[in-house]
């Protein structure tokens, strides 16, 4: 893969709109694989007295979203890249709301860079998705890095 050819593939690409119900369940069950014990995460009263509208999930839970959405390989399967060959190399958030049980998140996948390191051995491809809730308003940006073996 040449990277010119790539930028000029890809480069802007976005990928099909997602949306995802949040549901009181999943974030308990993310809140308790991260080693959450806050009852934030677990007890709407508690949330709804904290100043939330129902129970809110923890920062990085906006990942586990695209995740549920199928988010993951739309790159990969799209230029053609064998998942064996890539990594996932970086992933940055930036918050703008918050996220809550009952909360229908939207956003789309889209690609903001692409670069190469070693001669063209390594492909870095940047992706942002900013996700808005259903009244739509922007609750996060996600910023991700996949790293792909070239040849």
């Amino acid at each position: 893969m040449e990277i010119e050819a790539l930028r000029e593939e890809f480069m802007g690409r976005e990928y099909s709109q997602f949306s995802v119900l949040v549901e009181k369940g999943r974030i308990a069950q993310f809140a308790k694989s991260i080693g959450s014990e806050n009852p934030l995460h677990f007890d709407d009263t508690v949330a709804k007295q904290g100043g939330y509208r129902d129970i809110p999930a923890p920062p990085t839970f906006a990942f586990t979203i695209t995740l549920d959405a199928g988010q993951s390989f739309n790159v990969l399967e799209d230029m053609g890249v064998e998942k064996t060959k890539a990594v996932h190399g970086e992933q940055g958030f930036t918050y703008l709301g918050d996220i809550c049980a009952g909360d229908v998140i939207t956003g789309q996948q889209r690609i903001t860079d692409l670069y190469d390191k070693k001669n063209g051995a390594l492909i870095f491809v940047v992706t942002e998705t900013l996700l808005e809730n259903q009244s739509g308003d922007a609750v996060a940006n996600l910023h991700s890095v996949i790293v792909i073996r070239n040849g």
